[in-house]
């Protein structure tokens, strides 16, 4: 009876769908309750064990003395543990091949600020906390060399939704010649939408930019518009870095290659 409910909590994060889809597949076997947890269980170990390759994979592509800057939380917050993204951040920061991290606060939520910072300061990773309208300031600056970001779903031509805010990252990354990581797991790929046109973007409650810790911010009778997610195009993303291997330069053809 939950099935229907998770999936309409999150239409453009894919490897929900994916996570219950393999749920499905159990129950219609005939398993138990006992057999449900343990598949839960497997998928959660499963993910643990591709966020620690990943994060070899991408701390491999950095070179040396590297800046690098993330949006949202894809740290233990967010995964079964270690992370996608913060996973190639932690695992940089311990091959002494990160110099520098910076975290976008992640408005509206604040999950860069409330979350990543906290993961970060918690593992002993120097940080910097920096508002997202400064990211263009800070890559101009010559700090930054990376941007290292997550994905909710990655179409067949690999082009990525990822938390609102992500987009401009790539676009302003491009125009200063840094370079732009994703980093997400198989299961966030799906290869029946042919490209981000066709990714649903969930919308939420324009009452969340309207106001701050519940308290009311903005002038009455102002309207918002509050997208969750945006779609970075496959052309502005030089690796994608997933537990089967990277892709650089992601398109239809290496997608395809990788993922059939």
């Amino acid at each position: 009876a939950a099935l229907p409910i998770l999936r309409a909590a999150r239409p453009t994060a894919v490897n929900l769908m994916w996570a219950l889809d393999r749920m499905q597949r159990r129950i219609a076997e005939g398993a138990d309750a006992a057999a449900l947890e343990g598949e839960a269980q497997a998928i959660q170990d499963e993910d643990l064990a591709a966020n620690r390759h990943m994060g070899e994979l991408g701390a491999a592509l950095l070179g040396t003395d590297a800046g690098v800057i993330t949006h949202c939380n894809t740290g233990s917050l967010a995964t079964a543990g270690y992370g996608t993204a913060l996973g190639v951040i932690r695992a940089g920061v311990s091959a002494g091949r990160i110099a520098r991290v910076f975290a976008g606060e992640t408005r509206p939520w604040l999950q860069g600020a409330r979350l990543t910072m906290w993961e970060l300061v918690r593992d002993q990773i120097p940080a910097t906390l920096v508002s997202d309208s400064a990211a263009a300031h800070l890559m101009k600056s010559g700090q930054v060399q990376w941007v290292i970001v997550g994905a909710d779903r990655i179409a067949a031509n690999g082009d990525v939704a990822n938390k609102i805010g992500t987009y401009q990252l790539a676009i302003v990354a491009r125009h200063h010649g840094v370079k732009f990581m994703v980093v997400a797991p198989a299961s966030t790929v799906d290869m029946s939408t042919s490209s981000g046109e066709h990714i649903e973007i969930e919308m939420r409650d324009p009452d969340e930019l309207l106001a701050h810790s519940g308290q009311r911010t903005v002038v009455e009778g102002a309207v918002a518009w509050n997208p969750v997610f945006d779609v970075t195009p496959a052309g502005l993303i030089d690796a994608l870095v997933t537990e089967r291997g990277v892709i650089e330069n992601p398109d239809a053809a290496r997608m395809q290659a990788l993922f059939a």
